[in-house]
């Protein structure tokens, strides 16, 4: 022990010593330092200094590079908009001895803007129906137009909607069972007749599920009145379309509102329908030509280090939808590898005091190895598909899959962890206030990580998104840490879905529960092999209205959970192992556990909780009265004592408490217990309510706060009690407990539970986790259609087709005339 403290010291004196170096170093750095102006009013001729500034980033840069190493930089860039001709790059030749740096930075933050856009100047004409038109100089692709700074639509049906809460697709309010309107539908027939050359248009639908959105380029007519259609490969578990939520633009027939544009190249003339009060005469017209504004272009060996953006205005980047093709491993997502901002190969290299306005696809995106990235105190809004991506090489994951599906255990490398180091890692996203991302992709999130490691997301604000706030893609590699964020007003235009999502689809999984929990009784240790560390989520609140606050999807592992306010939407955990649930408040909600293995070590104690947890095919693995979990004891039921002993024949909540937990002040947030509280007595303890969120101030003065519900303080019930029917325990199963078994909101059904061995369910092939949908082609939604068809069917000797849900798939059984089928449901 003796020896170990000397070995210590030694350690520390050594560090110590280092340290001094570095500082020393970094003074000595500081005071090489050497400053480069650029201005609009500049020349690339002259020397760069504040009274001769040059005039492109290019110049600057070539400058800039003309410095040692160990040599700070700063590249100081005056007010107005820099249209880049091309993308601007990084490359190893840039790169700084640390703690040196080279930083791009606004002379002024905001004023200072890059673009990779075109503005044009162009003579305005009026043609009637308050259409204006303008010819261009030259013909070109425009896939975006902006005037006055705001982005227009292009010409489409179902128009815009004006008003709050239209969210999908701005045209409606998003609806889990939704209905038909033909006056709404833009692929009929008759409307596609109308159509004279919709080559060139675009098609926007919904997964029929609403996981997501799906999009085709028309490429001509099939006859009079259909269309040839490409594309449709942006969701890795695709479907057809939506019933209902489509929409088409880029139609000429469909220029009819204000706001709307459309561009004819062949005669390079570009009609716009402006708004009230706006001035076409005087009008700034812009177009998008890039797709990337900045690429960090290094590699592991030679990495691009210490260049830094600071104080930079963004826009104008184009829409990358059709290019979004490359599926990410297992996870429902696919991604287009490209943004903004791209970092390939990057180390120690920061963006701060940002603005991204409006960029047309993917914010900023972290692909493959880097190291260190930084994003701090920016402001992202209106971006049309992820805000931050980290994505890692699917090369470096062991046994990839690439689409939702059974597992090959025969041909898996069962070596734990990564292949290599061509993957995120280490990176940081701070005090940042991302909104209404996802305007053109759905399937997206503000912050979305894959195949990544330890990456910190700090201080977030996060709201007025179309899916999860924060999405993990898959276990690879874990080791992440979120906290000290406000996340709300998330799943808006989706479903199935929590305000945080992650997937754990990772080699030891596969959607059948009861193949994996066998394979991981044999080995423990398969869960570890991608999630090489445990993931923390602490200190942040929480509130989803269209899905889960917090959702551990399909066998998501290895998590620590403590000290979070979640406001509606509750805590889901499906499969998975080691998830630790501590110190948590769950409002007017609940702990929603689904289809967990048996012996899967799951830990739910000291929460707030104010309802009965709301299981879902928990047999599928389980017998009725098995325990759950590892320990799910010590919690405080708000609704009252039979929530809390509703489960206690699954070993749950022995020695939990019920009551007023004597909240402080749940009307300001403050969701802290008074200190006579008998919430303590189960070992809860307070946790801070005003840590939530960005810190700067600049971003404060901007986010919004999540709407605050009124707790309901009540006993609950299940709507329904199990009943028995052919030797099975059978449910009702409707809402967010269909998530459990993959299917929509409009697929409720019955559920099959334990089963006894000689019963006409299990000899028939009916398996626990079946979901029923119907019994010879009718309709069963729960109990009460179930005995209505029985009482109907009653004295009929015929066979009974089942069709059922199994594994998130169509299976019909079969069930003779011959056998014993009660006529009534018990």
């Amino acid at each position: 022990m003796r020896k170990q403290t000397e070995q210590h010291c030694q350690v520390n004196r050594t560090q110590r010593i280092a340290a001094a170096c570095i500082g020393l170093l970094a003074f000595i750095s500081g005071t090489w330092a050497q400053t480069i102006y650029v201005s609009l009013q500049g020349k690339d001729q002259w020397p760069g200094t504040q009274e001769q500034p040059v005039a492109t980033l290019k110049k600057a840069q070539e400058l800039a590079r003309t410095y040692r190493p160990d040599t700070n930089v700063e590249v100081i860039i005056g007010d107005g908009t820099y249209y880049l001709p091309e993308t601007f790059c990084f490359t190893a030749q840039d790169s700084k001895t640390y703690p040196a740096t080279v930083t791009y930075r606004a002379q002024h933050p905001g004023k200072a803007i890059l673009s990779g856009g075109l503005k044009l100047s162009l003579s305005w004409r009026q043609r009637g129906k308050g259409i204006w038109a303008a010819t261009l100089p030259d013909t070109f692709e425009i896939d975006q137009l902006y005037i006055n700074g705001q982005r227009q639509r292009m010409a489409r049906f179902p128009n815009a909607a004006l008003g709050e809460g239209k969210n999908v697709f701005d045209t409606w309010t998003l609806e889990h069972n939704a209905v038909y309107d033909a006056a709404q539908a833009p692929l009929t027939p008759q409307r596609i007749t109308r159509w004279k050359h919709p080559e060139g248009g675009i098609v926007h639908a919904m997964h029929t599920a609403l996981w997501g959105d799906m999009h085709w380029l028309i490429t001509g007519k099939a006859g009079k009145n259909s269309l040839l259609l490409e594309g449709g490969w942006q969701n890795n578990r695709p479907s057809p379309m939506h019933p209902v939520y489509r929409m088409v633009e880029n139609i000429q027939e469909e220029l009819d509102a204000p706001g709307e544009w459309f561009y004819n190249p062949e005669e390079k003339e570009l009609c716009f329908i402006p708004g009230p009060g706006t001035d076409m005469k005087a009008a700034t017209t812009e177009i998008v030509r890039l797709k990337h504004l900045i690429e960090f272009n290094g590699t592991q060996e030679a990495p691009v280090t210490g260049v830094n953006l600071d104080g930079l205005v963004f826009r104008h980047s184009s829409r990358t939808f059709m290019e979004n093709k490359e599926p990410l491993l297992r996870s429902d997502w696919t991604v287009y590898r490209g943004g903004a901002i791209v970092y390939n190969g990057a180390e120690d290299c920061q963006v701060t005091r940002c603005e991204f306005d409006q960029v047309g696809g993917n914010t900023i995106f972290i692909n493959n190895y880097n190291r260190r990235i930084t994003i701090r105190e920016c402001y992202i809004h209106d971006s049309g598909a992820n805000g931050i991506a980290f994505v890692g090489d699917p090369q470096m994951v062991r046994s990839p899959l690439f689409r939702y599906g059974n597992q090959d255990y025969a041909h898996m490398d069962t070596l734990p962890g990564p292949k290599g180091q061509n993957y995120p890692m280490e990176c940081l996203v701070e005090d940042c206030l991302i909104t209404r991302t996802g305007r053109d992709e759905k399937q997206t999130a503000p912050i979305q990580i894959s195949m990544s490691k330890r990456i910190t997301v700090r201080h977030c604000s996060i709201y007025d998104v179309p899916r999860a706030g924060i999405n993990i893609s898959e276990g690879t590699f874990g080791g992440h840490l979120i906290e000290y964020c406000d996340i709300f007003n998330t799943v808006l235009e989706t479903g199935d879905h929590g305000s945080f999502n992650s997937w754990g689809r990772d080699r030891y999984w596969t959607p059948d529960v009861r193949t994996f929990a066998r394979l991981v009784d044999r080995n423990p240790e398969m869960t570890w092999w991608d999630m090489t560390e445990p993931n923390i989520i602490r200190h942040n609140r929480w509130r989803c209205d269209h899905g889960w606050d917090i959702d551990l999807d399909d066998g998501s592992s290895h998590y620590r959970i403590y000290n979070n306010l979640l406001l509606n939407g509750g805590l889901k955990m499906r499969e998975g192992y080691d998830r630790i649930v501590t110190n948590n408040i769950i409002v007017n909600n609940s702990l929603h556990p689904h289809v967990w293995p048996h012996d899967n070590g799951d830990v739910f104690m000291h929460n707030i909780v104010f309802t009965a947890y709301q299981p879902a095919a928990m047999q599928s693995d389980l017998k009725a009265n098995d325990k759950w979990g590892k320990e799910l004891d010590r919690n405080f039921f708000v609704g009252g004592k039979q929530d809390m002993e509703q489960f206690h024949a699954n070993g749950a909540d022995p020695h939990s408490r019920y009551g007023d937990p004597l909240f402080l002040n749940t009307a300001q947030g403050d969701y802290r217990v008074s200190q006579d509280s008998p919430a303590k007595a189960i070992g809860f303890q307070n946790f801070s309510m005003n840590e939530f969120g960005v810190r700067s101030a600049w971003l404060k003065q901007m986010a919004r706060k999540p709407i605050l519900p009124i707790p309901r303080i009540k006993q609950t019930t299940p709507d329904t009690a199990p009943q028995k029917w052919m030797g099975a325990t059978i449910t009702e199963v409707k809402g967010y407990g269909l998530s459990a078994f993959g299917v929509g909101f409009d697929q409720a059904g019955i559920a099959f539970g334990e089963m006894e061995e000689e019963s006409t369910a299990a000899s028939s092939g009916l398996k626990s986790g079946d979901l029923l949908q119907s019994i010879n082609g009718v309709r069963i939604t729960g109990f009460a259609d179930l005995h209505k068809y029985l009482k109907q069917s009653a004295g009929q000797q015929q066979e009974m087709k089942l069709t059922v849900i199994r594994e998130q798939k169509e299976k019909v059984i079969r069930i003779p005339a011959h056998k014993p089928v009660e006529k009534e449901a018990e």
